[in-house]
């Protein structure tokens, strides 16, 4: 049973961290794409047009693999995860059906008339689809969120004697405490990746002495709003995110934060340490006094419980994981700030386009974004951990009973092949779009 479980969960966290590195650049790049055509429409200048039809190939090549790689994810709810689904699909599924029903077709259906029907609908209305791609990309994410926020803090339900989950307040699915900190937060992190992008594709350009115009543009659109971004991922969306933690979940937050003993006179924050199980505590940790009280309760003395306040029952089963993958995106996110800052400094001095090592900074920081997304969904998933839904539901409870371990690492290893194909194959498309680089038309 628990290589079953294994193999289960690290079949689903294998396609669905290979499939989230396509939705978190889409949703950001489809607010940076509406942004493009809005700078035109305004100008007139062709070049923000066509800054915004290049990265329109961008998304739509993206959004064509997310979509392929999402499927599987939708399959397992009913191979590997039937139980789970068998008990809360009265509730998940509300959301899970409205995601696909409305969000992706908007998505989907826009992205095809932004794509080929500018000639035929006009600027105006060509904005109106590129906005409309945009809404139904967001509200997505909204869908997805709201269920992801139901596993993690349980609202709105009865539970019936068969042991099903049936939603009582279907309003609560959406006034979840959980779902606004934790959708902003997403989205924050999901324009980072965009800016990041779209910044390095210029730096890029600009290092390589082609698409000169195009490199500029796009370093200075990717540098604003990625400093914007990164400042409101870590406040406030990450400070509240981290607050709804603290009341919800506080042995997931003692985990994060490598607290095994509760201190009187205030809790320290941890920069750097190595969480040692066996004898609970942090080696080689440098750490700053009272500061992570602050944080938490605005009180430099207030007290945080550690870990050694709740029953080991409930302990996340992965804390070292756990501790390393909250760190990392912090670490993460901290360093974005900088190099941003920098980089805008730069920018207003009329700088930055000769700065070679911060436009080669840029370039190297590209895949770090997404690094740091996918920690921070480790952060959120691997906390909950032994829960499915928070406090109701064990992962064990949820697992399919007549899936052996043997068909789970069969199918996962050919995943892993075929995913392997796939982003060979994006790689080359999207190397093949960003090296041809934005076409140039004049418009009427």
């Amino acid at each position: 049973m628990e290589d079953m479980l294994f193999y289960d969960r690290m079949q689903f966290a294998f396609t669905i961290t290979f499939h989230y590195l396509f939705p978190q650049l889409t949703m950001g790049l489809s607010l940076l794409i509406v942004y493009f055509k809005w700078k035109f429409l305004r100008t007139h200048i062709d070049k923000y047009n066509d800054a915004a039809k290049f990265w329109m190939k961008i998304f739509a090549l993206n959004f064509a693999m997310g979509v392929v790689t999402g499927i599987p994810m939708e399959f397992q709810f009913g191979t590997n995860w039937a139980k789970f689904s068998e008990l809360t699909g009265g509730i998940i599924g509300q959301t899970l059906a409205m995601e696909g029903m409305f969000s992706f077709f908007l998505e989907s259906s826009f992205l095809g008339l932004f794509l080929f029907g500018e000639k035929l609908l006009g600027h105006k209305l060509h904005f109106l689809t590129g906005f409309l791609v945009f809404l139904g990309s967001w509200a997505s994410g909204y869908l997805i969120i709201a269920t992801h926020s139901w596993m993690q803090y349980p609202v709105g339900y009865e539970v019936l004697e068969n042991g099903k989950f049936v939603l009582n307040n279907f309003g609560a699915l959406f006034s979840n405490p959980w779902l606004l900190p934790s959708y902003l937060h997403n989205q924050a992190a999901s324009m980072v990746t965009s800016s990041f992008v779209v910044a390095a594709i210029g730096a890029f350009y600009i290092l390589n002495n082609k698409h000169h115009e195009f490199g500029k543009l796009f370093v200075k659109t990717g540098v604003i709003f990625g400093l914007i971004s990164s400042l409101l991922v870590a406040f406030p969306t990450g400070d509240l995110a981290a607050k709804n933690v603290v009341k919800h979940q506080p042995v997931t937050f003692a985990a994060m934060e490598g607290i095994f003993h509760t201190e009187d006179g205030g809790s320290e924050i941890v920069l750097i340490g190595q969480p040692n199980i066996r004898e609970k505590k942090l080696d080689n940790k440098i750490a700053v006094p009272n500061i992570l009280s602050f944080l938490t309760y605005q009180d430099w003395n207030a007290e945080i419980k550690g870990l050694d306040q709740f029953d080991p029952d409930v302990y996340p089963t992965n804390i070292p994981g756990l501790y390393y993958a909250y760190h990392i995106m912090v670490g993460l996110g901290t360093i974005f700030i900088g190099l941003m800052l920098l980089a805008t400094l730069q920018l207003f001095r009329k700088k930055l386009y000769t700065t070679k090592w911060i436009l080669w900074a840029i370039v190297f920081m590209l895949p770090f974004p997404y690094i740091a997304n996918t920690t921070g969904w480790y952060t959120a998933e691997l906390g909950r951990q032994p829960w499915l839904v928070y406090n109701l539901l064990r992962t064990s409870e949820g697992a399919s009973p007549t899936v052996s371990s043997g068909n789970t690492l069969f199918t996962l290893l050919g995943f892993i092949g075929l995913y392997l194909l796939l982003g060979l194959l994006f790689l080359m498309l999207a190397g093949k779009i960003i090296n041809k680089g934005p076409e140039l038309e004049k418009h009427a």
